[in-house]
């Protein structure tokens, strides 16, 4: 059962991501009502494009915290590249990642986003396919900002009071790569990159997947 202090940082970090679209939305509302044909058209352009990246920032998060859908046209990649859109941080997408179960691609998508929050002047985030089974994604850009509690959250089963609202998104992911039978690991850094792996578990006295 999801503890309740789980739920509360998820909405949390939900209303987070939706407050600046939607208002922008409210403040070209606002602007309609000016005489200025300027303003008028200033605020139809800003409430069309901070609509849609209301709506870009929903389907991506419908997507990553809840069940995965098995509508047959849902692209996970695009669903990134909407999130992603307008912002200071690139994505780079594997198609071979395509291929893999939408599970496997929730958890994909979800350490995309651990990746840009790492990136906080911006730069590029790969997702690709391992060998056999499991996702890298790597971080690379002008400062790489490895946050202490996200890295405990995604490391180790964290009690959840002790949990935030910046290492929630972290736990979660680590708990869909639990489902799966898989573990984040980060592989390895330096000041201006860092690359993850989420890996099944080895079992006792099974070979190493090449």
């Amino acid at each position: 059962m999801i503890d309740l202090r789980v739920l509360e940082l998820l909405c949390a970090r939900f209303c987070h991501e939706l407050v600046s679209p939607v208002g922008a939305v409210s403040n070209g509302v606002e602007l309609l009502g000016e005489d200025d044909p300027a303003f008028v058209r200033e605020a139809i352009g800003l409430i069309g494009q901070s609509a849609q990246a209301a709506s870009r920032r929903l389907q991506f998060y419908r997507f990553a915290y809840g069940t995965p859908p098995t509508a047959t046209n849902l692209r996970p990649r695009e669903l990134l590249a909407g999130l992603l859109d307008g912002g200071k941080v690139l994505g780079e997408w594997d198609e071979k990642l395509s291929s893999r179960s939408l599970e496997w691609q929730r958890v994909a998508c979800n350490m995309a986003v651990l990746a840009a929050e790492a990136l906080p002047r911006g730069g590029r985030v790969s997702v690709r396919a391992e060998p056999g089974e499991g996702v890298a994604v790597e971080a690379a850009g002008e400062a790489i900002l490895l946050h202490p509690e996200v890295m405990e959250a995604i490391s180790r089963d964290v009690p959840p009071m002790e949990l935030t609202s910046r290492s929630i998104h972290g736990y979660m992911t680590a708990k869909f790569a639990d489902r799966l039978g898989a573990r984040i690991a980060l592989r390895d850094s330096d000041g201006t990159r860092a690359a993850f792996v989420v890996l099944p578990f080895q079992r006792p006295g099974s070979a190493p997947s090449n």
